[in-house]
């Protein structure tokens, strides 16, 4: 890429006036109400201008998305990924950016005169606004990416299947139920039937606030995959309300449901041939008999 008057204006503004620009950047910075120690800025704001000053000389300084902009990327991506992460606010990040400006504008008066000064003013303009947008687009994928992050692991700890009993597991749902909640659902579920071995799986619904005809064919799915994983489903928390909806949608859900997640395990207990009774215990005041061999 042959190299232009304009870029080497740019060129010979930040590299013969690096030392000056940082210097005077990191002064006008308002470091009181943000995370950022002075020692901090000065070092990214370093390590950005020595990228960029290397870029400009390269020609093709107005190219932000060029290859001479490499280093200058990876500067700026960096920063903003470590800004969104640490919590700092979009205007935080970019104002850092934004603000190289007016120590830019203060070196060009220095060192540029004439008509010459008025192009370079212009072309720097341009240039600090394609890197501030840079770096605002970079912080928002950043955010983007650690929200999605964030709501998947939301979504698998609130679809938790438990051990409740050898061979039964229960999977409490709580909120709607939707087709990619669906897809942790199942999934959650049936490693735990192979991990478990459980014969019985207990689907509780108390925690659904309403059950249309999409979320009983997503409770039917669930069902289905676990049938054939070698375990049998009983449906519980099927209250009144939700009991009259699925019967006037017409929903047949062709498996056992109870009332309460109690009467469920009940259940599954007995269909493993398993029995729960009460114990008559002993009151602790009470004379223990002595044994036979103390007996008159």
């Amino acid at each position: 890429m042959a190299v232009t008057s304009y870029d080497q204006a740019l060129a010979r503004l930040f590299t013969d006036g690096e030392a000056e620009i940082l210097a005077d950047w990191v002064s006008t910075l308002n470091l009181k109400d943000t995370r950022m120690t002075p020692q901090e800025a000065e070092s990214q704001g370093r390590a950005f201008l020595h990228a960029l000053g290397k870029a400009v000389s390269q020609g093709n300084a107005m190219d932000l998305r060029g290859a001479e902009y490499i280093d200058v990327r990876e500067v700026l991506q960096s920063f903003s990924r470590s800004r969104a992460l640490q919590g700092f606010s979009p205007t935080e990040t970019a104002t850092f950016i934004f603000s190289l400006k007016r120590s830019v504008f203060v070196q060009v008066r220095k060192t540029a005169k004439g008509d010459g000064a008025y192009d370079l003013l212009w072309n720097v303009t341009q240039l600090i606004d394609q890197l501030g947008l840079f770096t605002v687009e970079t912080y928002q994928k950043t955010r983007e990416e650690l929200i999605a992050r964030q709501g998947k692991e939301i979504e698998e700890l609130s679809t938790p299947v438990v051990k409740l009993w050898d061979g039964i597991v229960a999977l409490p749902l709580i909120g709607t139920l939707d087709s990619g909640r669906t897809q942790v659902v199942m999934q959650n579920l049936l490693e735990t039937i192979v991990q478990t071995e459980a014969e019985i799986a207990i689907i509780d619904i108390t925690g659904v606030p309403m059950v249309d005809t999409l979320t009983a064919q997503h409770l039917l799915k669930t069902v289905s995959a676990a049938r054939l994983m070698g375990a049998d489903c009983i449906i519980s928390g099927i209250r009144p309300q939700i009991a009259q909806t699925i019967v006037q949608l017409g929903v047949e859900l062709n498996v056992v449901s109870k009332a309460t997640l109690a009467d469920a395990l009940a259940l599954a207990l007995r269909r493993t041939g398993r029995v729960v009774s009460k114990m008559k215990l002993q009151s602790p005041s009470a004379p223990q008999e002595p044994p036979a061999e103390a007996r008159g």
